[in-house]
Order: structure tokens, then C-alpha cells, then sequence
């Protein structure tokens, strides 16, 4: 063993503990991206949406940006931005799995930062961006309908983000 190198630290070659971790977690997210946007489309369906989320904030980024928004390029803009914050917050998930989230069960540790997510999204950022009003303040039913998708998002990926 080289001096330079420490016991159980990664090497040049070595990916480490924390990459998969991350990359499982991306993979996982899409996956939870997927089936929490299913219960999205059901409760709009069931009138408890009005426009989704992703769709609004895909059009506040195209208008940013000077694009014209058509409904094809909004459609796709939101998939994309709202697979890609799933994809990342998995990842985000994945790492801290290896850190202070690693002993509690994995589906609860899902529940948790789902619901995490859902606050920092929808009575943080999204609100302080103009896009929607604050939870509290949004239309009756969106807020408990994207909490609950927040939930089922967080419960598939700690249940695939194991070992």
C-alpha cells in the first residue's frame, strides 16, 4: 500500500462508497418521479389540480429565457425540468443515505424528505420565484394532492435506494 493513501478511503481508480449511492439514488428518483406523477395526472383528473406544477414552472423558465411558450415546448420543458428535480433529488437522497439518514428505515427516510422536498418546493422557492402562491394559500385540494404525490415519491425511492 502506498503511504499516500489511507485505509478504506477511495482510490484514484476506486469509485468509493458514495458514488453508487448517488447515481442508485438519480436512478431511483426517476423511478419515483415517474409514479408520483401518475397520482399527479389522477387528481387532475379528479379536478384537484388545475394546471400541475411542473407545467407552470416549465412556462415561468421558458418566458425567462424569451422563448415562446407553445403547449408542445411547455409539455416537454416540464417533463424534463420535473424528471431532471427528481433524478437530482434522488441523487441528493442517495448521498445523504450514507451519511446521517443511513440507520432509520428506508421508506420512512423517503417519507421524510419527500415531505422535505414538498416544503422547500411549494413554501419556498416556487412561491419566492412568483410561480404559485405558498401552500397554504394555493387553490383546496392542489396542495394536499402534491403533498401526497411528494409522498409516494418519497416512498419508492427509499424503498429502491437500498443496498
Amino acid at each position: 500500500m502506498a503511504l499516500d493513501q489511507n485505509p478504506g478511503q477511495p482510490g484514484p481508480d476506486d469509485s468509493g462508497p458514495v458514488r453508487p449511492g448517488i447515481v442508485r439514488g438519480a436512478l431511483a428518483g426517476i423511478v419515483a418521479t415517474a409514479a408520483m406523477s401518475l397520482l399527479m395526472l389522477a387528481a387532475r383528473r379528479a379536478g384537484l389540480m388545475g394546471s400541475l406544477p411542473p407545467t407552470k414552472i416549465s412556462g415561468r423558465l421558458l418566458s425567462s429565457v424569451r422563448v415562446r411558450r407553445t403547449p408542445g415546448r411547455r409539455t416537454v420543458t416540464a417533463v424534463a425540468l420535473h424528471f431532471g428535480f427528481g433524478a437530482g433529488a434522488g441523487a441528493l437522497f442517495g448521498l445523504l443515505r450514507k451519511g446521517p439518514l443511513g440507520r432509520p428505515p428506508r421508506v420512512l427516510c423517503g417519507l421524510v424528505f419527500g415531505t422535505g422536498v414538498w416544503l422547500i418546493s411549494y413554501m419556498g422557492w416556487v412561491p419566492a420565484l412568483g410561480i404559485m402562491e405558498p401552500a397554504h394559500r394555493d387553490r383546496p385540494g392542489r396542495p394536499q394532492s402534491m403533498l401526497a404525490a411528494h409522498w409516494v415519491y418519497g416512498a419508492v425511492l427509499g424503498g429502491l435506494s437500498g443496498r
